[in-house]
C-alpha cells in the first residue's frame, strides 16, 4: 500500500514500510497505555495512519537543501528588496511533539542573483517538516536564503 507522500522519502519502499511498522507498533503501545482499546472501530488503522503522518511531518530532516533550492537561481541586476509574505507552515514542537502552525515572511536584498519565489516556500517547508522550535527555524531559513543567493541582507519573520 502506498501513500501520496512516500515519494518524499529518500529511502527505498521496503525501508519506509519497516519504519512505518516500527512506529505504528510504538503508537499501539502508547494508545494501550492510555487505556484505549486499539481494536475498537474508531482506532482501527490509527497506528499506521499516525506513523505515516509523523513521518510526513518530519521528512524535512532527511532532505538535502539542494532539493528545496534546485536550479532556481537566476542572475539579476535588481538591488531592491524582494519580499514574500504569508508563507504558511506546519511543524511540530520538539519539546512536546505538538503542532506549530504559522506564517513566514522572507525578505532579501539581491546581490547579483535571485531565487525563484516558489523555492522560498520550499525552503520554509524543508525546515518546518521536522521536530523544531520557531527560533531555530527562523535562523535556518535565513541562513539557507543567504547561502543560496549571497544576498546583501536577509530578514525572516516567523509568526
Amino acid at each position: 500500500m502506498t501513500t501520496p507522500h512516500e515519494d518524499d522519502f529518500p529511502e527505498p519502499p521496503a525501508e519506509y514500510a519497516d519504519r512505518v511498522r516500527r512506529i505504528a507498533d510504538a503508537y499501539r503501545i502508547i494508545l494501550s497505555e492510555l487505556g484505549e482499546n486499539i481494536e475498537r472501530e474508531g482506532l482501527r488503522g490509527t497506528p499506521e495512519r499516525a506513523a505515516k503522518a509523523i513521518l510526513y511531518l518530519t521528512h524535512g530532516l532527511h532532505k538535502p537543501v539542494e532539493d528545496a533550492v534546485g536550479n532556481a537561481l537566476f542572475a539579476s541586476d535588481n538591488d531592491e528588496m524582494v519580499v514574500v509574505r504569508n508563507i504558511e507552515f506546519y511543524s511540530l514542537c520538539e519539546h512536546h511533539i505538538l503542532p506549530i502552525i504559522g506564517h513566514v515572511d522572507i525578505g532579501y536584498i539581491p546581490n547579483g542573483k535571485v531565487i525563484g519565489l516558489s523555492k522560498l516556500a520550499r525552503i520554509v517547508d524543508l525546515y518546518a517538516r521536522r521536530l523544531q522550535i520557531q527560533e531555530n527555524m527562523t535562523r535556518q531559513i535565513a541562513d539557507t536564503v543567504q547561502q543560496a543567493t549571497q544576498a546583501s541582507g536577509v530578514a525572516v519573520q516567523v509568526r
